[in-house]
């Protein structure tokens, strides 16, 4: 196998690692915006967990606590369903590290075949990626459900 050769044959899993850090930024962005819209949610609370203290709070006040409380839960499991995914990115991004890695040293230890354990790496990677393409999607979900319960309180 030529210099060449191996370069091309490490191409697929180098794209397979752009392709994961694409997907990373994109988790990243939501996390910081959930992460954002609890704690906007927890100092509405604050606010509103201080007029009912003093006795002062009105009806539509209490709908929205209760309204914040929901949403509050809902946004902690999206939390979580971003971070597993961002896991599963990253280490889909491993599996396809490793795959070069292996592709490489394949070229230098002529005498051994690795060439399974490029395969398996590269699948467990593919695998991994598609792990958290769920999660994503199942996150997905779950912000469209946020959304009709803040919809429904209007």
């Amino acid at each position: 196998m030529t210099v060449v050769e191996i370069i091309q044959s490490m191409l697929a899993p180098g794209i397979m690692i752009s392709a994961c850090a694409l997907l990373l930024l994109g988790m990243n962005n939501k996390y910081s915006l959930v992460v954002h819209r609890i704690r906007a949610l927890d100092d509405e609370k604050r606010k509103l967990k201080v007029l009912e203290a003093d006795g002062k709070i009105l009806n539509n006040q209490e709908l929205r606590l209760k309204s914040i409380a929901v949403q509050t839960n809902k946004l902690a499991y999206r939390i979580v369903l971003i971070r597993n995914a961002v896991l599963f990115y990253s280490l889909g991004a491993a599996f396809f590290i490793i795959s070069c890695l292996t592709i490489g040293l394949s070229f230098v230890l002529k005498d051994i075949n690795i060439a399974l354990i490029v395969i398996i790496m590269f699948l467990l990677g593919m695998i991994a990626v598609l792990s958290g393409i769920i999660l994503a999607y199942r996150e997905a979900i779950k912000g469209y459900e946020i959304i009709k319960i803040e919809i429904q309180e209007n």
